[in-house]
C-alpha cells in the first residue's frame, strides 16, 4: 500500500517537471509560461477528442502548485450509450445521491492513456506554438526598429550570391549583396551597422527589408555622431548618395551660434571621418542647405567654384551655372558624378558652362 501512495504522489508531481520545463522555456526563448499553458491546453482538448471523441474537456493547470488535471465532462443518463459523453445516473449516485439525469460530471484523466498520437498531436502543436511566439517577437523586434539605425552580427556569408545572415537582436535577417556597400569586404563575425527600411509580414514569417546602400542610413550615422543633429540644433535638409562612392549631404543650423557644417565634421574630422570609416572610405561632401535655389546649388557643386547660378523663372527647376575653365571637371565630377549628386541633393536639373563658354573634349566626355 505505501508503494502504491508514493507511486500516486509521484504521478501527481509530474505537473511540476512540466511547469519547470516551460519556466526554463520561458527563460531560454522568451516565450510566456501562460502563452505556452494556453497552447497545451488546446492541445489536450484536441487530444481528447481524437482519443474519446468528447472535446467537453475541463483542464486545471496551476503554475505555482505544479497541479495538473484534465477531465471530461460526462452527461448523467439513464442508460450509456456513449461511454465516453455519458455515465449511468446509478453509477453516480453510489457518490452523490444529489445526482439527476441531464446533471454533469467530471471524469478525471490518466494523461498516459492519451497514446502516441494524442502525445504526438500535443507536440505538433506546442512546436507551433513556439515558432508562432518566435514569429511574433521578431514582428515586434523589427518595428521596435523601424527605419532605425542598428548593429547587427554578421553569422554567415554565402559563397554564391554574397548575401549577409545576419544577427540582430533575438532577430535574423537577410542582408543581400544589392544593398551593401561594393567597396566593404565583411567577414563572419563582423558587426555592420544597416538600416531599417520596412517590415513585412510574410508566409515565412516577418522580413526586415534592411540596407547599408539607403540614403536615410547617412542620417542614422550623422544622428549617431553628431550630437547637435540628435538634439535637433542641426537639421540634414537633403541626403544625395551613389553608396560606395560618394554622398553630399545638405545641413542648416537653428541656432546661429553653431556652425552645421563645422558640426558634422567635427574636431580635426573627427566626426565625419568615423562615419567614412564605417562605410569603408565612402567621400562625404557637407554642404550648407539655404532657402536661395541659386546659394544652395552653388554649395552642392562643392568642391568646386562657382561663379553664377541663373535660375528659369517659369518654375521648371531648371538653372545655368558658370564656373572657371580650371574648375569645369572638378564640377562635374568623374563620369559626372558631382554634377548628379548636386542635382539629386537640389532637385534642380543643373546645366554646366564653363567662364570661357568653350567645352573642351575632356569636359563633354
Amino acid at each position: 500500500m505505501a508503494k502504491k501512495a508514493a507511486q500516486k504522489k509521484e504521478v501527481n508531481n509530474d505537473g511540476k517537471e512540466l511547469f519547470e520545463a516551460l519556466k526554463l522555456l520561458e527563460a531560454e526563448k522568451g516565450i510566456p509560461v501562460d502563452f505556452m499553458i494556453d497552447k497545451i491546453k488546446k492541445a489536450i482538448a484536441t487530444a481528447c477528442k481524437n482519443s474519446y471523441g468528447n472535446e467537453d474537456v475541463v483542464i486545471d493547470m496551476d503554475p505555482e502548485s505544479g497541479k495538473f488535471d484534465v477531465f471530461l465532462r460526462k452527461e448523467i443518463v439513464e442508460e450509456v450509450e456513449n461511454p465516453n459523453r455519458e455515465i449511468a445516473l446509478e453509477i453516480v449516485k453510489q457518490y452523490d445521491p444529489r445526482a439527476e439525469i441531464g446533471g454533469f460530471v467530471r471524469h478525471r484523466l490518466d494523461t498516459k492513456q492519451f497514446g502516441r498520437v494524442a502525445a504526438q498531436t500535443a507536440r505538433n502543436i506546442i512546436r507551433q506554438g513556439i515558432r508562432d511566439s518566435e514569429r511574433d517577437q521578431m514582428m515586434q523586434e523589427f518595428k521596435g526598429r523601424h527605419q532605425e539605425l542598428v548593429s547587427a552580427l554578421v553569422e554567415r556569408v554565402d559563397p554564391k550570391t554574397g548575401a549577409l545572415s545576419l544577427k540582430i537582436g533575438k532577430a535574423e535577417a537577410i542582408l543581400p549583396k544589392g544593398e551593401q556597400v561594393g567597396t566593404e569586404n565583411v567577414k563572419e563575425g563582423d558587426h555592420v551597422q544597416v538600416y531599417v527600411v520596412d517590415v513585412k509580414e510574410t508566409e515565412k514569417g516577418p522580413k526586415a527589408i534592411i540596407s547599408r546602400t539607403h540614403p536615410d542610413l547617412i542620417r542614422r550615422l550623422f544622428e549617431k555622431e553628431v550630437p547637435e543633429i540628435f538634439d535637433g540644433t542641426v537639421e540634414i535638409k537633403a541626403v544625395a548618395r551613389e553608396a560606395g562612392s560618394r554622398t553630399k549631404i545638405a545641413v542648416m543650423s537653428h541656432n546661429p551660434d553653431v556652425d552645421a557644417v563645422g558640426a558634422c565634421i567635427g574636431t580635426r574630422g573627427t566626426r565625419v571621418s568615423d562615419i567614412v570609416n564605417e562605410l569603408g572610405g565612402e567621400k562625404m561632401d557637407i554642404v550648407d542647405y539655404s532657402e536661395d535655389p541659386a546659394k544652395f546649388i552653388a554649395a552642392a557643386l562643392a568642391p568646386a567654384t562657382v561663379l553664377s547660378v541663373e535660375t528659369a523663372e517659369d518654375g521648371s527647376h531648371v538653372c545655368k551655372v558658370t564656373v572657371p575653365d580650371s574648375q569645369l571637371s572638378l564640377a562635374i565630377g568623374n563620369k559626372g558624378q558631382n554634377a548628379r549628386l548636386a542635382a539629386k541633393l537640389t532637385g534642380w536639373k543643373i546645366d554646366i558652362k564653363p567662364e570661357s563658354g568653350f567645352f573642351g573634349e575632356e569636359e563633354e566626355a
